[in-house]
């Protein structure tokens, strides 16, 4: 079963929680603490590898999560570091972000490795917190929680030149023809109702991918026929192979078939236009075949690079794939998104100088305290303990909450919500 697309829901491990710990060990005086640091959580990594060709695995797959590190120990013994999550996917993928729309990584090469979510740290034991004032500190952090994304998973099949046009118009018997792919040939349309790939080899021993996609219609830029599933597709390729069927058999115009498909390209708004488009005159063994030629060069000759051929009878094929060979190696590649828009944008991460945290008025005698960095803290503080929460409140106060909450209209007897966390606000 082909999959090109799937939603996966995936969580890194929580960095393991510190330990708070003393020695208390013969002819050791005063050993003081001794808690050690939690063990980092396990990130989770995709990597590209030949040979998959579809998601089909994320079907039964659309949680991952990745393991917790281990808690810290006594003697300042740290907990173990969870293993990390190496996940294998097709050359050609993509992940995106489902809440920004950012793509987190694209996968073109193969074993290309890349980060997707990323364990937390772990938390610092008791031992990390004694200072020359604080000698016997009862305090230790949480582990750092790993990050958690919602992602859609796109596979856009990686191929120098894709073969586009109406269905059965003869793209699948090219492909069979020139190739040693064997896609399904039948005489009704949308026979090819997934990409097929194949490797040509040029009588001069060069080679390229070429990919048979499925048949575009009027309106598959808004998602009609097979729409979008063809062409998210085409978006990798290099050149556009337009395939007509020059002699009308379907009872269709060639050249008004011309318009239509690149109406469609045009307006899916991948830069598709902008690539070197080859038309392939498909069908010439058939009647009326030449007069319908004479006519698209009429009136495209001087825009379009235009190769007659009859896949049938497999004639006039030398031609067409060594201009093929010649346009790729003059051919960039067009990249699916600007490289400054790239962005992981892991959830718990410090922002410098900015305040960390935002104060919202949600009633008349409510306020909430919102933002990654404090809510971070909140997160990695054990509140149970007398001394944790004394630096969690003693944290706020530097951060400038405190003032903050008075700036907003605080008042003695407002409640004021962290997280899960309430408290009563008093000046």
């Amino acid at each position: 079963m082909f999959i090109d697309k799937v939603k996966v829901r995936i969580k890194a491990g929580k960095g393991g929680d510190g330990m708070i710990a003393f020695r208390r060990e013969k002819y050791v005086d005063k050993g003081g603490p001794s808690g050690g640091d939690g063990g980092r959580g396990g990130s989770v990594y995709f990597t590209a590898k030949s040979g998959l060709t579809t998601l089909l695995d994320f079907k039964y797959k659309r949680k991952i999560i990745a393991e917790d590190g281990g808690k810290g120990m006594g003697k300042n013994c740290n907990g173990k570091y969870a293993n990390d999550i190496i996940i294998n996917v097709p050359i050609g993928t993509i992940v995106l972000d489902d809440v920004s729309g950012r793509i987190i990584a694209d996968f073109k090469n193969n074993g290309q490795t890349e980060l997707i979510a990323k364990g937390g740290r772990g938390g610092r034991g008791n031992a990390k917190f004694a200072t020359s004032v604080n000698q016997v500190p009862r305090i230790a952090e949480n582990g750092e929680p790993g990050e958690e994304i919602d992602v859609t998973l796109e596979l856009k099949i990686l191929a120098d030149a894709g073969l586009v046009g109406f269905p059965s118009v003869g793209k699948s018997t090219i492909l069979a023809s020139v190739t040693a792919a064997k896609p399904e040939i039948a005489d009704y349309h949308f026979t090819t109702l997934s990409p097929n790939i194949g490797v040509v080899k040029v009588k001069d021993g060069r080679s390229f991918v070429l990919a048979d996609l499925p048949g575009l219609i009027e309106g598959a830029h808004n998602g009609k026929g097979l729409g979008l599933s063809f062409l998210r597709h085409i978006e990798r390729c290099r050149i556009l192979l337009h395939v007509l069927d020059i002699s009308g058999s379907e009872g269709r115009d060639p050249l008004k078939d011309f318009e239509i498909i690149n109406n469609e390209l045009e307006n899916y708004k991948m830069r598709l236009m902008e690539r070197p488009m080859v038309v392939i005159a498909n069908k010439m063994d058939q009647d009326g075949s030449q007069e319908n030629l004479e006519r698209f060069l009429k009136k495209y000759k001087d825009k379009y690079k235009v190769f007659p051929i009859s896949a049938l009878k497999k004639s006039g094929f030398d031609d067409l794939l060594y201009y093929i060979a010649d346009t790729l190696i003059e051919t960039p590649e067009f990249s699916l998104i600007d490289v400054k828009e790239k962005s992981r944008g892991y959830i718990y991460e410090y922002k410098g100088d900015t305040p960390g945290f935002v104060i919202e008025r949600t009633g008349q005698n409510q306020f909430e305290i919102k933002g990654e960095r404090i809510e971070k803290l909140y997160k990695m503080t054990n509140i149970s303990d007398d001394q944790g929460f004394m630096y969690l409140t003693s944290t706020m106060r530097k951060m400038g909450i405190e003032k903050a909450l008075k700036d907003k209209g605080a008042k003695d007897g407002d409640t004021v919500n962290l997280l899960d966390f309430s408290f009563t606000y008093y000046e």
